[in-house]
């Protein structure tokens, strides 16, 4: 078992807690940088959301 599977199973039921944690962190890396890559931390913000979702594989 993968470590992203073993998150995956740790936040069943608890998905939006884990959406508010990767928004709150992606806030305190833009504070760090002031905003320079806020472009890219929301790109990465999204993609952990969706690894957090229940999905289909594609």
């Amino acid at each position: 078992m993968s470590m992203m599977e073993k998150i995956k199973n740790m936040l069943k039921g608890h998905e939006d807690q884990a959406d508010k944690a990767v928004d709150k962190a992606g806030d305190a890396v833009d504070d760090r940088t002031q905003g320079k890559y806020s472009g890219h931390v929301d790109t990465a913000q999204e993609k952990m959301k969706e690894q957090f979702r229940d999905q289909p594989p594609q």
